[in-house]
């Protein structure tokens, strides 16, 4: 989705990389199998929907492939922080609870936690059990409800330590972003991403 890289622009920090990969482009059965931009395919937009396993699983190991190339230019995978909206932020969740990785933060704007029903009950053994997670959803979002938002955060409270997990809801916002949300994410980064010297 274009117009991120632009809106993190207003809050970039001088010591931090930014990398906006644009998803690729493919049919969306959703979207009457017409080719647009997708991590993976969308079968249908409501907490039953079939999910696809495969393409979810693929596009998470593309994003952990462009984590272990940050690495071996030097920077700490702790030192990485996930992040995306609506797809982006749902293929961020699922990678970092996946990856063996240890990263500094998760970023997931209007979105879900896909394949959820794969995940344990109770708390995951994974190097991110202590990961920091930024959620954020508009009460107005006609794509993503805001309950998909409010179920995500309350998987993600049982699997991650629940104190790590922050959950911010904005008044009036649809499937978009706002400058207050803006300024959390800005928040978030410059907390769990301090200058090192």
């Amino acid at each position: 989705m274009h117009g991120w890289s632009e809106a993190l622009a207003g809050i970039k920090s001088p010591h931090v990389k930014y990398i906006c990969p644009h998803a690729p482009v493919m049919p969306v059965s959703l979207n009457m199998n017409m080719a647009m931009p997708s991590w993976f395919d969308i079968i249908g937009l409501s907490p039953d929907s079939q999910e696809d396993e495969a393409g979810i699983k693929q596009a998470a190991e593309n994003v952990k492939a462009l984590i272990d190339q940050e690495v071996k230019n030097g920077i700490p995978s702790n030192r990485i922080i996930l992040g995306g909206f609506s797809q982006g932020g749902a293929l961020s969740l699922y990678t970092a609870l996946t990856t063996h990785q240890k990263l500094a933060g998760v970023v997931a704007l209007s979105c879900w936690l896909p394949l959820r029903a794969s995940f344990p009950q109770g708390p995951i053994s994974g190097v991110n059990k202590e990961i920091a997670v930024l959620q954020c959803h508009g009460d107005c979002d006609p794509l993503v409800p805001l309950m998909f938002g409010s179920l995500t955060v309350e998987k993600l409270k049982s699997m991650i330590n629940p104190a790590n997990v922050t959950f911010r809801t904005y008044s009036g916002m649809m499937h978009s972003s706002c400058i207050e949300e803006m300024m959390d994410v800005k928040q978030f980064i410059d907390k769990h991403l301090p200058p090192v010297d």
